[in-house]
């Protein structure tokens, strides 16, 4: 088990490489959420050893906090969530007119925009919540957030949440596959709920679904992008 942490989030990058290959003009663009999203591997102390403590490559978590598992994890989970809705549902961004930016929707667009982080602080410094439930709570009111400021990105965020929500499950079955009891090793039981899906911590597949609603959809609401079937 003393790699399993490291190999399972490099399995994360054949999913990665496959939609990159399949990207065609945005291929950019989910390079760069990529590297955007790999900076929130920086904050794994955050979730060592409260939500879990997994080994690492030279026992860097252990022993600062840090892993380089968290950096490649969070480079191709950024990726994968903010286009696998594109490539299998066959559509592109396109710059939204700026006529419809000034809807009054959009007056409180870089608060909605960066509401999850804002929420997170909070709950995280005014709760005892675990870290791992402060992220659920905000990244979920960011994608609510967000469909109240862009209505049109509806479907890309709930079936983004869905999608990227399906691929963690088999991923988190194929850890289990290849390393039986690792769940009940490494995840913190006694900080969280303890409650398990097929072999899933229940915290897990709500960080899948919440995670994969809010990141489908950051680029496009960042940068005044709407989606354009082909």
């Amino acid at each position: 088990m003393k790699y399993a942490w490291l190999i399972w989030s490099v399995l994360f990058l054949i999913p990665w490489l496959i939609l990159y290959w399949f990207g065609g003009t945005s291929r950019r663009r989910m390079v760069q959420v990529s590297l955007w999203t790999m900076l929130f591997g920086l904050t794994e102390p955050l979730f060592v050893p409260d939500y879990w403590n997994p080994p690492t490559l030279f026992s860097l978590a252990q022993r600062t906090g840090f892993d380089i598992e968290s950096l490649i994890f969070s480079f191709a989970t950024g990726g994968i969530a903010t286009i696998l809705y594109q490539v299998i549902y066959r559509v592109e961004p396109e710059h939204l007119l700026p006529n419809k930016r000034s809807n009054s929707r959009h007056r409180i667009h870089l608060y909605i925009l960066f509401s999850p982080f804002i929420i997170f602080l909070l709950l995280s410094t005014l709760t005892s919540l675990n870290h791992m439930y402060c992220s659920i709570i905000a990244m979920l009111i960011g994608a609510i957030s967000t469909l109240y400021c862009r209505p049109d990105l509806k479907v890309k965020i709930w079936v983004g949440g869905g999608l990227f929500f399906v691929l963690y499950f088999i991923f988190f079955e194929l850890l289990n596959v290849l390393y039986s009891g690792y769940v009940s090793a490494v995840w913190n039981f006694k900080n969280i709920s303890g409650s398990l899906i097929f072999g899933v911590p229940i915290e897990e597949l709500l960080f899948g679904f919440t995670f994969g609603m809010f990141w489908s959809s950051i680029y496009e609401h960042l940068l005044w992008y709407k989606i354009k079937h082909l």
